[in-house]
């Protein structure tokens, strides 16, 4: 039943009337509840009109996908609340002039610098009010956006995770009658299936295996380079080390260092406007890849490290949340609810933009309905599943990630031994650490 909303005055004898058809009428009872629908006017809930303003804290979505996937189902079931979208204004900016924020898409790796800023508190207690029901969610998720910042409290939620693929461009591997890429593999195995492809022809060099960045190598390993609890670093340590080691066998294969350098210029363009890498590892370019029909691709299951496998890069999240300084914190839950709703969390499937629900109709529904994805292997990409939540990113996270990087590169280009590189990147990243803090 509706609950008697605070202000709502209700005389006794239409109490009583209530009560005695309910009694009256129970041996035909059907069992179910009337719904808001089927409900008289005066038991419906009244709501007064409200205008929620959401800012995403980088370009998560377009005005089409606000649109389709945030305002216009909103407002079907709750035709009282508007949504506004704000996508060009910055947090910081908008705090600081006292502007209105009541809901925010927010990547999982910058929940600290906004819970510094004070812009979350924890969720749990108004999902329970409203009857939000958390369980449908994917449980690693919801551990991932709490072991986002220190606090481990529930700011938000899973809106989408991003997806780890192996792409390939058959048409290479046709050209050096090389078999495809397959599930399952590991790095190594991949790495000795670059070489094959790895070689220059017809006045083109071809790469056999482009990883993108150093991160997405670190991420299934469940590695963020700064503990954001305690703002201190283990990078010199065995599991980094398996990481660079992997890395400088990629690099190794002779022919296989893009021009630009090592993880430098666009792999995107290399891959699908170039057309010279046999396979890229990375992340979700789906909608990068259909603007060229000529290109001949197809996707795989991203590499596993023999120690983990089937796992690729940690939860990396889109998280919607509600502002602490929101003023329509019910509204702004109700808007969750038909965001987060089976029936628009299907729509973003389809859209690629992958839920983060327990239910595997969601993954089952991923690019669905698009002609430019029927004949792919986009199931392969979920025979792997995120990694463990690394500890919280910590405000140090970007520059710190330099230094490991640019280590890398003098590891691969021969001036430093590993341990070396790895022991200078700890001393580096310590010492940045302690010259920043106060």
């Amino acid at each position: 039943m509706y609950p008697i909303r605070k202000g709502m005055t209700v005389s006794l004898s239409i109490l009583l009337t209530a009560a005695l058809a309910a009694g009256c009428s129970s041996s035909q009872s059907t069992g179910t509840e009337p719904t808001a629908e089927t409900k008289p006017p005066q038991q419906q809930e009244k709501f007064e009109p409200v205008t929620l303003k959401m800012y995403q804290a980088q370009a998560y979505w377009t005005e089409a996908d606000f649109k389709k996937l945030f305002q216009e189902p909103v407002q079907k079931k709750y035709p009282h609340i508007t949504l506004e979208f704000v996508p060009n204004t910055s947090i910081e900016k908008a705090l600081a002039a006292g502007e209105d924020i009541d809901l925010i898409s927010v990547w999982n790796g910058l929940m600290p610098q906004y819970d510094d800023m004070g812009l979350f508190e924890d969720i749990t207690p108004l999902a329970k009010k409203m009857n939000m029901d958390l369980g449908r969610f994917d449980q690693g998720a919801l551990d991932s956006v709490k072991a986002a910042t220190k606090s481990g409290l529930l700011y938000g939620l899973p809106n989408w995770v991003q997806i780890y693929v192996t792409y390939y461009n058959k048409d290479i591997f046709d050209r050096f009658g090389v078999p495809y890429p397959k599930d399952g593999m590991t790095w190594d195995e991949i790495i000795e299936l670059a070489k094959k492809v790895t070689r220059e022809d017809g006045g083109t060099q071809y790469l056999g295996l482009d990883p993108d960045y150093l991160t997405r190598m670190l991420t299934p390993l469940s590695l963020g380079i700064v503990d954001g609890r305690t703002d201190t670093t283990d990078v010199n340590s065995e599991p980094y080390k398996l990481v660079y080691e992997t890395g400088k066998k990629i690099y190794d294969i002779r022919g296989n260092t893009p021009k630009e350098g090592i993880m430098k210029g666009s792999v995107t363009d290399r891959f699908a406007k170039d057309k010279n890498v046999a396979m890229l590892t990375t992340i979700n370019l789906f909608d990068k890849l259909t603007a060229d029909p000529s290109l001949n691709w197809d996707v795989a299951q991203y590499p596993s490290y023999s120690s983990r496998p089937n796992l690729y890069g940690a939860y990396d999240i889109n998280v919607t949340a509600i502002s602490k300084s929101s003023k329509h914190k019910d509204d702004a839950m109700r808007a969750m609810e038909v965001i987060f709703s089976d029936e628009v969390q299907l729509m973003s499937s389809r859209a690629g933009k992958l839920p983060l629900m327990k239910d595997p109709k969601f993954n089952a529904e991923f690019l669905k309905g698009n002609e430019a994805f029927k004949d792919k292997k986009i199931q392969s990409i979920f025979k792997s599943k995120p990694a463990p939540a690394s500890p919280p990113y910590s405000n140090f996270y970007t520059k710190s990630r330099g230094i490991v990087v640019d280590k890398f590169k003098e590891y691969v280009e021969g001036k430093k031994d590993v341990n070396t590189a790895l022991r200078e990147a700890e001393e580096a990243i310590t010492q940045y650490i302690k010259s920043e803090k106060p």
